[in-house]
């Protein structure tokens, strides 16, 4: 039996040794020369309201003709037909496969390693601790043992009795301390163990267990080192607008923060990304249209462009890129196209003007004010200025006196990250260029990234409807709406420094005024009120008549005066037996069709205002009707 097993392992071994050998060839610490494993750089992700496209760049050295090529580090999670190649070379792709990586031991992230660390440290410390209790335990048994054999001996004085007394006592009452000191110290470790082991499966929730590879047959004309370019899309991102509503005072304009809420679980971290986020949804048929009939009907922007998000969020990839093409040539303006290039050094953009007339000296450098050496100046990120000015030797003088003499170059940086994202407004959708490079991990949770803040003007009035909800809401009205490049969704609302809930943004909308609900204001108090006196009921024949009279009773509390619009309704009869009349409406206006009354008030300063309504109803005094 031992001959056998030792035979079995010895073939185990030999076919693991072949595989290995086989399927690993050529990576650095891995047996075999045949395979050429390249490593992958992700360089930007255009991230869509439902997936993202992901440009990777790879370098690899071709020998002349036929190689085998893996590119790794590549999103587990892609559609294998809209993978597209490019190199600086002509290079022929023969064929295009992906594979997902198994065997590639996965890095823990820093913040899980620094858990499983302090999960060993407490473990050891458990492990100590429970040696010292079953020690004490059994000292605590021993001395039990030995009360018992000393309890049976005779011939003990009594002092000797005190004495041994004396001892147990002692001794009994360090070891119970010691046993309950250490159950406490026990039970504060498991409680942060469990924590710990929470907070491991909390982060390891991400999808970074395995991540992908695109295995390359191509023919090389030449040796030689080539750059390739890799993008394709995957299913496994997208972001959600929100806003921050912030109104100071109702005399300034408001403040809306555009931002976006960006998740991904592609498999891969995404570390120094150029980011655009796109508020387009792909979703590409294979198919030549066929036109059927249009059908008209009502619909709910909002929730049509929710109804489309989630049915493409699943299937928008389907067709998207169709076959994969076998041979790409691209020079190096081509790759410029596509490949978004690390960010460099500042060079000094209108310094050949300077330098047209021959000066002296060396320009100046100014940045936000401080002057800067020439040196620190160039090691200015290029992405991070904002304006750049270039002064000649008169107007520097001017300004910097005569040490100026060589010119100066002042530059103005950029401040919040607003003043990196770029607005394109395409013809179908808008995209957000970020110029900054971001990190995205994996993990699934929603990463807040700032996109624009504006500035809006804003016409404010009050607004309430005491018939449903006795609160005044204030009402922001803005104008030429449309430039803020706006999409549906939440928004944050902080009135005078306090958050006071939420809200919803839906521009879709054909009003030249969008109006944004800006929360509810208890500083104008609403009062609505049934007037008895002026209310009855009469019998006449076989008919009831009753008369309804409403009080409304508005209140400006605050310290500046307010603009305010009053709602209130009375019904409409649908039935000829049914007979409805407005009786009184102190000069609102009237929507004959929908029995709205609509009051306009104006209130200064702790003014208030009293409104009256007031309507009958007759009907067959044997039916009910819905009078309230």
């Amino acid at each position: 039996m031992k001959t056998f097993s030792a035979q079995v392992m010895g073939v185990v071994l030999a076919l693991l040794t072949a595989f290995t050998t086989d399927n690993f060839a050529g990576i650095p610490g891995r047996p075999g020369e045949d395979g050429n494993f390249i490593p992958s750089k992700l360089k930007s992700a255009t991230v869509y309201r439902s997936g993202a496209e992901l440009v990777h760049t790879a370098k690899a050295f071709l020998r002349q003709g036929n190689n085998d090529l893996v590119i790794e580090d590549i999103s587990n999670t892609l559609e294998v037909n809209s993978i597209r190649i490019g190199s600086t070379s002509t290079v022929t792709i023969l064929s295009v496969e992906f594979t997902k990586e198994f065997l590639k031991p996965e890095i823990p992230s820093p913040l899980i390693k620094k858990l499983q660390d302090s999960v060993e440290k407490i473990e050891r410390e458990l492990e100590n601790l429970s040696v010292l209790m079953k020690s004490d335990n059994d000292l605590l048994d021993l001395l039990v043992s030995n009360k018992k054999i000393g309890g049976e001996q005779n011939g003990l004085s009594v002092a000797e009795l005190s004495k041994m007394m004396d001892y147990y006592k002692q001794k009994s009452l360090e070891l119970r301390e010691d046993l309950s000191t250490g159950k406490e110290r026990e039970d504060r470790l498991n409680k942060t163990l469990e924590r710990l082991d929470a907070q491991i499966v909390e982060e390891d929730k991400k999808n970074g267990k395995t991540s992908g590879r695109i295995l390359l047959q191509l023919m090389s004309p030449l040796a030689g080192e080539v750059e390739f370019t890799i993008s394709y899309l995957t299913s496994a991102a997208y972001w959600n607008p929100s806003y921050d509503l912030r109104v100071d005072n109702i005399a300034e304009p408001m403040k809306l923060v555009y931002k976006a809420a960006l998740v991904q679980t592609s498999g891969i971290d995404w570390k120094q990304v150029r980011l655009t986020l796109s508020a387009s949804v792909p979703s590409q048929g294979g198919n030549a249209p066929v036109l059927k009939t249009w059908l008209l009907h009502y619909v709910d922007p909002v929730a049509l462009l929710d109804e489309n998000l989630k049915s493409n969020s699943a299937a928008y990839l389907q067709g998207r890129l169709a076959g994969v093409s076998v041979k790409r040539s691209y020079n190096e303006k081509q790759l410029d196209e596509v490949v978004v290039s690390a960010l460099g050094t500042t060079r000094m953009r209108g310094a050949a003007s300077i330098n047209e007339e021959p000066v002296e000296k060396s320009p100046l450098y100014f940045v936000n004010g401080q002057e800067m050496s020439q040196e620190d100046f160039e090691k200015i990120n290029t992405h991070a200025i904002e304006k750049i000015e270039t002064l000649k030797s008169t107007q520097a003088t001017s300004l910097y006196g005569s040490r100026a003499s060589g010119g100066a170059v002042v530059v103005t940086l950029k401040g919040d990250l607003g003043d990196y994202v770029s607005v394109n407004d395409n013809v179908m959708n808008v995209s957000f260029d970020i110029d900054v490079p971001y990190d995205v991990p994996t993990n699934g949770k929603e990463q807040r990234v700032v996109l624009k803040e504006y500035s809006v003007p804003v016409s404010y009035k009050y607004y309430s409807v005491p018939r449903l909800d006795k609160d005044a809401y204030l009402l922001g009205g803005v104008q030429d709406w449309a430039k803020l490049n706006l999409l549906p969704g939440d928004a944050n609302i902080i009135f005078e420094g306090t958050y006071i809930g939420h809200s919803s943004i839906d521009p879709n909308s054909t009003q030249d005024t969008l109006n944004l609900t800006l929360g509810r204001d208890r500083r104008v108090v609403v009062k609505r009120e049934k007037v008895v006196d002026y209310s009855s009921v009469k019998f006449l024949g076989g008919n009831k008549k009753q008369i309804f009279t409403y009080e409304i009773t508005v209140k400006n509390n605050k310290k500046e005066a307010i603009q305010m619009i009053l709602k209130d309704q009375h019904p409409i009869s649908s039935n000829k037996d049914i007979e409805e009349e407005l009786l009184e409406s102190s000069g609102a206006e009237v929507n004959d069709d929908t029995g709205i009354l609509t009051w306009k008030v104006s209130l200064a300063p702790g003014e208030s205002k009293k409104y009256k309504m007031s309507y009958s109803i007759k009907y067959p005094k044997d039916k009910t009707v819905n009078t309230n």
